[in-house]
């Protein structure tokens, strides 16, 4: 009977494979699930091994058991799905390149391995009247100038910090790229355009330390992670920096006028509430704000090429952001590409080792490597 009662526990966890988490821990608990699955195999494996010397319930506890081996193992089927057409797929959007260095789409072992160790240095800046904001720089370890990445964090606007999820930093900074993490002005005593404001400050100490950081200053990416994806891709579209050669959106929300009229999962966030604190009142209120912080509006035919990166189970950002995103930059005739994980729910990178983590840091390092192409050392 313990047995079955823990067989049912670990199924109903493996609903999250496919399916939206309905409340905000089990949101979290999708992040493990689909990007450690291996853990939650190992552990049914168990659970089902315990079947041979457990009369009670057996074959009940046997079946359901596997089926939540299948569901837990789902993630990896669909990740060697994305992969085996990934390269060609990204190849018919900005051709083909000769790029080193960047491996396998997804590679199953690789989901056991350590990522690169590469250190950082925090420096200040910009200073305003009432605050000075930081940012930590991850020199290329390839000598001679290179491109930066200007990597902007997630966290609604309100919260976070540069030190989120730093593993793509050093994982771009190993593979030759300098990269900034940048802090910026959040709400609610600080609303858009304010990050995007910094995000130009950002550029300019960039330019005025070059020679320092090894910095080619005709070569900018921006990156970032949900909110920091408006930011970044806001920045992108209206600061008309041509350094500016390509912008990297992880699941961030483009259309705020759209997001406004369709909240997420209250369970989940409060979404209404979080676009009110950032941009000063709700819809009816301020719409010329909304408008004003929705990246859609400012894709025009000199924007820079865009890299979209978002999962379909995402329940904090909706991913009919990227698709409305998708469909503008095709309007407008902008290179871009859109890499869809179907399991992948909002956070997915946090395991850069995982199937999402693996095929978006691929899809990055291709995208790099089409826009701002790594000289060797």
């Amino acid at each position: 009977m313990v047995r079955l009662i823990f067989i049912i526990l670990i199924f109903l966890i493996s609903l999250l494979a496919i399916f939206k988490a309905p409340a905000y821990y089990l949101w979290l608990l999708a992040v493990v699930v689909t990007e450690y699955p291996w853990i939650f195999v190992g552990v049914t494996i168990l659970l089902l091994g315990t079947g041979y010397w457990s009369n009670s319930y057996r074959l009940s506890g046997t079946i359901i058991g596997i089926i939540a081996l299948e569901l837990f193992l789902s993630p990896i089927a669909s990740a060697y799905m994305v992969a085996g057409g990934l390269k060609k797929n990204f190849e018919s959007s900005f051709g083909s390149a000769k790029a080193h260095n960047i491996g396998k789409p997804f590679d199953l072992l690789k989901m056991f391995k350590g990522n690169a160790k590469v250190n950082y240095h925090t420096v200040d800046y910009i200073s305003y009247a009432d605050i000075t904001l930081k940012l930590d720089y991850y020199p290329s370890q390839i000598a001679g100038k290179k491109p930066c990445v200007i990597v902007i964090h997630g966290g609604s606007w309100s919260s976070g910090d540069s030190q989120q999820l730093p593993e793509l930093n050093r994982d771009l900074a190993s593979k030759g790229y300098n990269v900034a993490s940048i802090n910026y002005r959040m709400a609610p005593k600080w609303q858009n355009p304010a990050p995007v404001q910094d995000v130009a400050n950002a550029l300019k100490y960039l330019r005025a330390h070059a020679e320092e950081l090894h910095i080619d200053t005709d070569q900018f990416v921006l990156v970032g992670r949900s909110a920091g994806a408006q930011i970044a891709l806001l920045a992108g579209y209206t600061l008309h920096d041509k350094a500016i050669k390509g912008i990297i959106d992880f699941y961030g929300p483009a259309d705020m006028v759209w997001g406004y009229s369709v909240p997420s999962n209250p369970l989940i966030m409060d979404s209404r509430k979080v676009m009110v604190t950032y941009l000063g009142g709700n819809y009816k209120q301020v719409p010329q704000n909304y408008v004003a912080s929705s990246p859609i509006e400012f894709v025009d035919r000199q924007s820079p090429p865009t890299l979209i990166i978002h999962g379909k189970n995402d329940v904090l950002v909706a991913y009919e952001h990227s698709r409305r995103l998708n469909e503008k930059l095709q309007q407008n005739g902008i290179k871009h590409f859109w890499l869809q994980l179907p399991w992948a729910t909002h956070g997915f990178d946090f395991n850069l080792n995982g199937p999402g983590g693996q095929l978006s840091t691929y899809t990055v390092l291709q995208f790099l490597n089409s826009v701002v192409p790594v000289p060797k050392g």
